[in-house]
């Protein structure tokens, strides 16, 4: 069960002052060090608009700041490549986050992705740290390049059990709190075949998106192929009958 901000932390006398998000800065402006660190959380956002697309209890993150109260200074926030909330307005206020503040929102990522880069970004140690205390249930690790060099496989996801993460094995890998599994798919950017991160269902299918028929050029359908594009369709439409979520709301 996903923590919520009030049972995974207690209130201190520090925190009686914590600002608005209106008075935080909205990133630390730290740019990323490969494109995948901006697609892949992407493609995971595009696809989560068709597969969620009636439901607007949930929101996906991608390289924005979480400001919260379990490190040292709520004024410096974490910023994953990419985290997912359950139970928070998908649209603020009808408009759009500039970051995400723990103490406003009232509710802890369910799931964090770091893609590991060139330069390490402490995805092992002390983000997982970090993310444990924080009360995140899942944290995803994708290192496609340099998992030989930090001696750790190139996908690994963790989940949060007694106040530790615990590895998990088996991909795709079903995530049953949030309804969705995650796992890796290859697919064709020109002559090239790449890789990246896909949602799936319950059955190990990988959910598509249902636009390839309106795409006439074929590079076209090759980034088509990356986002989960097909001529088929997402069985309901709606949220694929995931009710594990205890968040009455969403559609299921």
């Amino acid at each position: 069960m996903v923590q919520s901000f009030d049972e995974a932390h207690e209130a201190s006398d520090r925190w009686l002052h914590l600002p608005s998000s209106d008075e935080l800065p909205c990133s630390n402006d730290t740019p990323v060090d490969n494109e995948d660190q901006n697609l892949i959380p992407n493609i995971l956002l595009f696809l989560l608009k068709f597969i969620w697309t009636e439901c607007n209890d949930w929101f996906f993150g991608v390289d924005m700041g979480i400001y919260h109260t379990t490190g040292i200074n709520p004024l410096v926030p974490v910023v994953p490549d990419g985290f997912l909330s359950l139970g928070v307005e998908r649209h603020k206020a009808g408009g759009s986050r500039k970051s995400y503040v723990v103490w406003e929102e009232g509710v802890v990522p369910c799931f964090v992705l770091e893609i590991v880069s060139l330069t390490p970004g402490g995805e092992y140690d002390p983000k997982m740290g970090l993310y444990a205390r924080l009360g995140v249930l899942y944290y995803v690790i994708y290192n496609p390049q340099y998992w030989q060099r930090d001696q750790h496989q190139p996908f690994e996801v963790y989940r949060l059990i007694n106040g530790g993460y615990e590895q998990q094995i088996g991909e795709p890998y079903w995530m049953p709190e949030i309804g969705l599994g995650i796992g890796r798919h290859p697919y064709q950017d020109g002559n090239i075949w790449r890789e990246a991160l896909y949602w799936y269902d319950n059955q190990g299918k990988r959910y598509l998106t249902p636009v390839a028929q309106t795409i006439s050029n074929p590079g076209s359908h090759q980034l088509a192929d990356a986002l989960g594009c097909t001529s088929l369709t997402i069985p309901g439409s709606k949220a694929n009958n995931r009710a594990v979520m205890p968040v009455p709301s969403r559609m299921i």
